[in-house]
């Protein structure tokens, strides 16, 4: 039976590998202008009438868009991409990781939220990311190998949503990537200077060693054709048993070996294949917050994205900001360090703790924390509030690292559904194991480290089941209308609430479009120091009292706005996304 399904692939997908190989070169020219006055590539506007997508690699938002030519809904699409980015772009994606989708239906004009985070296995203890002496490892230490690793959500959550608002046929979803797989692509060179970055990691496990290096042991260079017979094995399983190969038989016993194989990968894990078995997707409803008069609704906990993006907004409530100027810079920074202050004390997996989520985003609560802006200078230090929360609990804050990888895709279709989805194996290549083709994640290192001091507990502390907290953001912008106005999103750590944030205020405030607001320099504050891209906005910072470090800041903004003209996309000329539409 699977040669004859292979074969049968092989036929459906010949015309869609054909358009693959002849597109890569015309969208290069089609989605970037020269560089700008700030030393960074500009983005271009993507027009569309009828449905548009934005995908972190050309090859994934080609597949997708494919399915949008085909008919196929916006999860249809989704699926199409994900399934790719697993293969074109290993390092920020994949089946080994987990996802949240922020969905928009448009013919009931609602939205809601799935929860495809990965979950702690329920022999994980609290002092996992502790040494004997009690002191926390050192993060790499805790990434590479089976430590890190948590049960993977992506599948389920793909599968989940196909079967809910897909149109096409599962098989038809995941053929392109089958043929490609086997028939290899180019290696981009984002890919290969990070495969040169993370050489030494990536070295030390013997299965990405023989993937992602050459016969005398150099890693593999850009244009380099890769191909991956096992990923698209892998694949047709999945075609054929769903999510069953792999969450409960052959695909689960091998991440289980690999995991738990401390002889091969140095560092054992403790997920288990009954961990796998009892993975599920759970949808929530989506966390939104009024902004002038624009709802932006998003994913809560276990992400801190919404809440904390939602806290920056409701504080900006109180300024005026129709200026861009260096002065809304400065509002912008001290409502972001507010809100982290407030996510690294409250935010964790709502399941598990007692979290004050509606008292985070009380608008008399924000009120309060916005009344501690200075509109001219900045703050020496700032705290944690005390929203409204009858259950108080003493708390300690927390000091998970979040490390800036991931990918994100926006798309909508032609009957008006849209997707905004933020999908991660969390690390550059997440633990580095590599497992019948794809990577799996390190995402258990998005806990606390430390669990708890002189009785009082991390919030985001590791306990088995729960997920870990993310920054992820994927967000979806009503209009004044009521309509749907704006579908965005971004990788980068706990940087992405300020990605996604700065955007917001780009579009809504200074009324830029998608294209200019994307490809605008960044300023991120989390927790005290501005990071911007270029010098334009360090003498005027510093002067406010701001510290500040000029760096980059690696997004994967991919956005579009849907208005009375149709659909306008663009993607973060900071990566090589690209946006096709029709």
């Amino acid at each position: 039976m699977r040669k004859g399904l292979y074969k049968g692939l092989q036929q459906v997908v010949g015309f869609i590998c054909l358009a693959l190989a002849l597109f890569i070169g015309p969208v290069e020219a089609q989605d970037r202008t020269p560089e700008t006055s700030t030393g960074l590539v500009k983005s271009k506007n993507v027009m569309g009438k009828k449905f548009m997508i934005a995908v972190a690699n050309p090859l994934a938002s080609q597949a997708g868009y494919e399915v949008l030519l085909q008919g196929g809904s916006a999860v249809d699409a989704m699926v199409a991409a994900q399934m790719m980015l697993g293969l074109v772009e290993p390092q920020s994606s994949g089946l080994g990781g987990g996802a949240f989708l922020v969905y928009h239906n448009a013919q009931k004009n609602t939205v809601t939220t799935f929860d495809g985070r990965e979950t702690a296995p329920e022999a994980a203890t609290p002092d996992l990311f502790l040494k004997p002496d009690g002191t926390p490892l050192k993060f790499y230490d805790a990434v590479v190998g089976g430590r890190s690793v948590g049960t993977p959500g992506t599948l389920k959550l793909m599968w989940d949503a196909h079967q809910r608002y897909g149109k096409l046929s599962w098989a038809r979803l995941l053929a392109p990537t089958v043929r490609l797989a086997e028939h290899g692509f180019p290696i981009s060179k984002r890919l290969a200077a990070l495969i040169e970055k993370d050489k030494e990691r990536l070295a030390s496990q013997p299965a990405t060693k023989a993937y992602f290096f050459d016969e005398a042991g150099e890693p593999l260079k850009a244009g380099y054709i890769l191909r991956n017979h096992e990923y698209a094995q892998t694949m047709i399983h999945i075609i054929e048993r769903g999510p069953t190969v792999f969450y409960e038989q052959e695909i689960a016993r091998d991440i289980v070996e690999a995991v738990q194989d401390g002889e091969t990968n140095g560092n054992p894990g403790v997920l288990s294949k009954r961990d796998l078995a009892a993975y599920k997707v759970i949808e929530r409803p989506a966390v939104c917050m009024m902004y002038r008069e624009n709802k932006v609704c998003g994913m809560g906990p276990p992400s801190s994205g919404a809440l904390t993006v939602g806290q920056i907004l409701g504080m900006l409530n109180h300024f005026d900001l129709s200026e861009k100027s260096a002065k809304s810079v400065h509002l912008i920074a001290e409502a972001s360090r507010l809100a982290f202050a407030d996510r690294g004390l409250y935010m964790a997996d709502s399941d598990f703790v007692n979290m004050p989520t509606k008292g985070l985003l009380d608008p008399e609560y924000l009120k309060q924390r916005a009344a501690l802006i200075d509109p001219n200078k900045a703050a020496d230090a700032v705290e944690a509030g005390n929203p409204p929360w009858p259950n108080r609990e003493a708390r300690l804050q927390d000091n998970a690292i979040e490390f800036p990888s991931t990918s994100h895709m926006s798309i909508v279709d032609g009957a008006g559904n849209a997707v905004s989805l933020t999908t991660t194996i969390e690390n550059g290549f997440g633990s580095r194991l590599m497992v019948r083709g794809f990577l799996l994640n390190n995402e258990l290192t998005d806990f606390s480290f430390v669990p708890e001091k002189n009785g009082k507990p991390v919030a985001n502390r590791l306990e088995p089941g729960k997920r870990p907290r993310s920054s992820m953001a994927p967000t979806i912008v009503y209009g004044p209308d009521g309509k749907l106005k704006l579908v965005v999103g971004s990788p980068g750590g706990s940087r992405i609430i300020g990605y996604v944030a700065k955007t917001l205020v780009a579009i809504l405030d200074w009324n830029m479009d998608v294209a200019s607001a994307l490809s605008m320099p960044h300023f991120v504050d989390r927790f005290g120091t501005v990071d911007i891209e270029n010098n334009d906005l360090l003498a005027p910072l510093e002067a406010m009292g701001h510290k500040v470090k000029v760096r980059e800041l690696n997004s994967g903004l991919h956005a579009i706005s849907i208005g009375p003209a149709g659909l306008v996309g663009a993607a973060d000329p900071r990566r090589e996304g690209h946006v096709f539409a029709q």
